[in-house]
């Protein structure tokens, strides 16, 4: 069996593109993928709480995973490493298109893997650090972090549809009603009224 597996980490992403470049590369290689695996899960939740731990498990000796890249793989190095050897042990094989890494049984896969696994962790670590050293600078200069903007400036609105809103509530207009004739999020109505003290 040839399996296509593809993770991304949130709902607000979408599989389409990990999709497209797996089945691109089954056709310029004449390769049919069997079955595919697409989860919208993090790598950071434990491996039996992904689809990708119950596949893993029905791996037989001569099957092959392809997947776009070894970090759709798992988040850490001991995680991606203990990956690889379960598919080792299996006589299986996992295909990444963009490092170009076949793990086989030879001692060059097993280094390979490493490599990858490694050079993964760091680059995660790296981003994370970056990303920390970001909103300390932003913080010491003063700057409001979060999203306050988007929902300052919808608030604002409300406050300026004020009168209509509470003639839309008086005449028994559900607040979904009301959210919707005003183009928000009902959250934020509900936020508006309840600073308006209305609910």
């Amino acid at each position: 069996m040839i399996y296509g597996y593809c993770r991304v980490s949130t709902a607000h992403q979408t599989e389409e593109n990990q999709h497209f470049v797996i089945e691109n590369f089954a056709r310029q290689n004449n390769i049919v993928i069997d079955s595919w695996v697409e989860e919208k899960i993090s790598s950071g939740k434990k491996l039996q709480d992904r689809k990708l731990g119950a596949l893993l498990k029905k791996l037989q000796s001569g099957d092959i995973l392809i997947t776009t890249e070894i970090s759709r793989l798992g988040r850490s190095l001991l995680e991606v490493m203990g990956i690889l050897q379960m598919c080792l042990e299996q006589d299986c094989q996992i295909w990444t298109l963009k490092e170009n890494f076949r793990l086989g049984t030879d001692i060059q896969s097993k280094v390979l893997a490493f490599a990858f696994g490694l050079s993964a962790e760091l680059s995660r670590s790296l981003l994370k650090e970056r990303v920390r050293e970001s909103l300390a600078r932003l913080k010491a200069t003063g700057k409001k972090l979060g999203r306050p903007i988007g929902a300052q400036s919808k608030l604002l609105k409300l406050s300026r549809n004020k009168k209509r809103i509470t003639g839309l509530i008086d005449k028994g207009l559900s607040k979904n009603e009301i959210a919707r004739i005003l183009r928000v999020n009902k959250v934020t109505l509900y936020n508006y009224l309840r600073s308006e003290n209305t609910i």
